[in-house]
């Protein structure tokens, strides 16, 4: 009974620390929407290593350049290569939830993901305890899987 107080209030006191990618490949328009769910302060931190001025993800001072910091150290952190080849990570733009920030970003140009290779180290700089979730959907199948720091390699096969 008192491991099981103790160990209730350590996941308490201790933070924790996960993001949310989601991909989605539409065979329609031959393009895949990216979607990350990462928690505003993990990312603060993490890009105002990039910035040179002190960077507040929930009220910025200048915008444009929080979008273009997310543009850099995402890409340089999810990197997707589909049947092969590597693809560039076009970014689309963010929102606010709470004490999240959700970063979208596009793939033009797949016409089939038959086989998603992805490296996911999101945040593994920040915290040795760093979960990323990845959930792929392609042709209406979804898988996913979980990815502890460090391993931050994933294969999808569709």
């Amino acid at each position: 009974m008192v491991l099981q107080i103790f160990s209730f209030l350590v996941a308490l006191l201790h933070p924790y620390y996960v993001s949310v990618t989601e991909i989605k490949h539409h065979a329609k328009t031959q393009s895949m929407e990216i979607s990350c769910r990462v928690f505003s302060d993990d990312l603060e931190l993490a890009l105002n290593k990039l910035s040179s001025r002190k960077i507040d993800v929930l009220k910025p001072k200048d915008k444009g350049e929080l979008e273009r910091l997310i543009a850099r150290y995402i890409p340089q952190h999810l990197q997707i290569n589909v049947n092969g080849k590597a693809v560039a990570l076009q970014f689309v733009g963010y929102e606010q939830e709470s004490e999240a920030t959700w970063c979208y970003f596009e793939v033009k140009n797949v016409k089939t993901a038959k086989r998603l290779n992805i490296i996911n180290d999101l945040f593994f700089a920040e915290h040795e305890e760093q979960i990323n979730m990845l959930h792929v959907s392609v042709g209406g199948e979804r898988k996913s899987t979980k990815l502890d720091n460090p391993e931050s390699k994933a294969v999808f096969n569709f």
